[in-house]
């Protein structure tokens, strides 16, 4: 079966690609799911949007977003950023129900909401990491969205854009406070993920391999454990109070302690052994996570 891309670039697009009348405002809309997906052709087709996407789902059918497949018979919430690919593969009337939200970067580009929405890392989550809310939640969820609705739809004045995106930051920040409660609920799961990170760190550097291999990446781990990097880098940090890549760090930090003190070879030398290809690199990341010097440290003992 052939798959079949498409890009849309702008909300008036979005509009005549499902049929809807002209969009009310030019660079934000709330669409109908069952209104979206009775346009898609029964065909694998891939989809790229020019906005980000907050899509509340209850289908029959999965959809694949990255390398992940997502079934929502249970009604969930997905977010995307711009350009991301999602490839829908729908039954024929799978769509029980769902909105999605589209909001074009031009309209918060200039506003305090632009400056830091990269900071909702669950934009960039995979498919499998989605949202699960409850009644409760989901129709808190839905009441901003209808406030943001019925403030795009009336005659734009100097007032629209700030009450705009002011219910889109607080029902992106209700959103941050349910996956919240969603790691802390599903804790059995996020502790055997936290402990199987620690295994696989602790299995990285105990390998005398790091010259050729390097420091290990964020995104090494999180493909090792099949999440994306900011999941694994959010779900470390509300279960240990660091980043992915402090953990990395921390754990070079212990070896490089052990080897200034337990070898006789140079700091340049130790640099290399931990997958540094500059020293000066090595000396600065020691200094800023333990306040002195590979060389003063090594002075200690």
């Amino acid at each position: 079966m052939t798959s079949q891309y498409l890009d849309i670039e702008s909300i008036s697009a979005l509009h005549d690609y499902v049929g809807a009348p002209k969009p009310k405002h030019p660079l934000i809309s709330l669409i109908d799911n069952t209104q979206f997906y009775a346009q898609c052709p029964r065909e694998l087709t891939t989809f790229r949007f020019g906005f980000y996407t907050i899509s509340c789902k209850r289908i029959h059918g999965v959809l694949k977003y990255g390398k992940g497949h997502y079934d929502f018979s249970e009604g969930s919430l997905m977010f995307t950023a711009p350009w991301q690919v999602i490839t829908g593969n729908i039954e024929e009337g799978g769509v029980e129900e769902g909105w999605a939200l589209f909001i074009h970067p031009d309209l918060i580009n200039a506003t305090e909401l632009g400056q830091k929405i990269h900071q909702y890392s669950f934009f960039n989550y995979d498919v499998n990491e989605a949202l699960h809310v409850s009644e409760d939640e989901k129709q808190l969820i839905r009441d901003c969205v209808g406030n943001i609705e019925r403030e795009y739809s009336q005659n734009i004045d100097k007032h629209t854009l700030r009450l705009i995106t002011g219910n889109i930051e607080l029902l992106l920040n209700y959103c941050d406070r349910f996956y919240d409660r969603q790691f802390y609920t599903r804790a059995k799961v996020s502790n055997d993920l936290v402990q199987h990170f620690e295994r696989l760190l602790n299995d990285y550097f105990s390998k005398d391999t790091l010259i050729e291999t390097g420091l290990p990446s964020v995104k090494h781990f999180a493909s090792e454990l099949n999440l994306s990097p900011n999941y694994l880098s959010d779900l470390l940090n509300r279960f240990t109070g660091k980043t992915t890549q402090e953990h990395i760090h921390l754990r070079m930090i212990d070896k490089a302690k052990s080897l200034l003190w337990g070898t006789e070879h140079s700091i340049s030398e130790i640099a290399y052994d931990l997958g540094f290809e500059h020293p000066s690199h090595f000396t600065k990341i020691f200094k800023t996570k333990t306040g002195k010097s590979p060389s003063a440290f090594r002075n200690l003992n």
